[in-house]
């Protein structure tokens, strides 16, 4: 028993770093993909009045100017806030928002337990005195706002899934598992800080052992033992689990934005975007289409080039 939140808290984070690390690069050897073309582009200094770089008077013989500021910021407000669900589904977006923010919560109270765990091994005189409590105060208001709002963003979200007919074609079971997961985990959770740990320090004993791989015995009895190690179990099987699904999108947000909508690179005669389309043109075309007509043995450059009057 004192080993099992060790081992499933290791297995855990193992999961989900080879998850995410192949999620990447599978997303990262996929084809170009068609690009969105809209303006403004949030890494052009132009941005502001929604212009370009194509205003320029002969802009392929002159080097772009890129703005890293303007993609955080654009990245920053969407990834925080969900500003394009609130503009355009402000329902789903008031239980959406609190289910990922209450994640971001959640995941931060993670990081200052792993890092004041790792500070304590360092230097245990930096974090028995008032730098350790404020480190376990931001760590109870992380951790106890973050499980709040991700249960009741969770349970908001499931009980929309469940009752509006405009998600009825949309919603599958693996969508209402996830978030019974998520209620469970969180609510387990929360529960083992209601009952047994309100100043999280068997959380923090916890990561202290798990980042100097001490793998001590969690302290007490009957619940007071069982209910954190089954909150450990259960958040370790949902973090391995999520790079596993769907819900691995923050993964792919990236490519989402850099690679779709905010790819503006022009396709100018011997650049890597010409080199790329002309491999992308030279695949073979299957489809059965009437229209496209694929055999397996046309590619695209004769698809598109062919007299469909014959």
């Amino acid at each position: 028993m004192d080993l099992v939140p060790y081992v499933a808290a290791y297995i855990a984070i193992g999961i989900f770093v080879v998850a995410v690390v192949a999620r990447f690069l599978m997303w990262r050897k996929l084809p170009m993909h068609v690009r969105w073309e809209l303006y403004p582009v949030a890494h052009d200094k132009r941005a502001a009045y929604g212009g370009s770089y194509l205003e320029e008077t002969n802009w392929w013989t002159k080097p772009r100017e890129r703005s890293l500021s303007g993609e955080v910021k654009a990245m920053s407000a969407e990834i925080l806030f969900l500003v394009a669900l609130k503009e355009h589904n402000p329902k789903m977006w008031s239980r959406s928002f609190p289910f990922h923010f209450g994640l971001y919560l959640v995941i931060a109270a993670t990081c200052l337990m792993l890092g004041g765990g790792l500070l304590a091994a360092i230097s245990p005189s930096l974090m028995a005195g008032g730098f350790g409590k404020l480190i376990q105060y931001a760590v109870i208001g992380c951790g106890v706002g973050g499980l709040g709002l991700g249960l009741l963003g969770a349970l908001g979200l499931l009980e929309r899934r469940l009752t509006d007919p405009e998600l009825k074609d949309f919603t599958s079971p693996a969508d209402l598992f996830n978030l019974v997961f998520f209620v469970i985990a969180f609510g387990t959770a929360l529960a083992s800080f209601a009952l047994v740990d309100r100043d999280f320090g068997r959380a923090m004993f916890f990561a202290h052992n798990l980042v100097t791989f001490k793998m001590a015995a969690l302290p007490g009895e009957g619940m007071q033992l069982y209910l954190p190690v089954a909150s450990v179990v259960l958040l370790g099987a949902l973090c391995a689990y999520i790079p596993l699904t769907h819900m691995s999108h923050f993964v792919g947000k990236f490519f989402a934005y850099h690679a779709i909508r905010w790819n503006d690179e022009p396709n100018l005669k011997g650049g890597h975007e010409e080199k790329a389309i002309h491999a992308l043109l030279g695949q073979p075309v299957s489809w059965a289409a009437s229209h496209i007509k694929g055999d397996g043995k046309k590619n695209w450059v004769d698809v598109a080039t062919e007299d469909l009057r014959k």
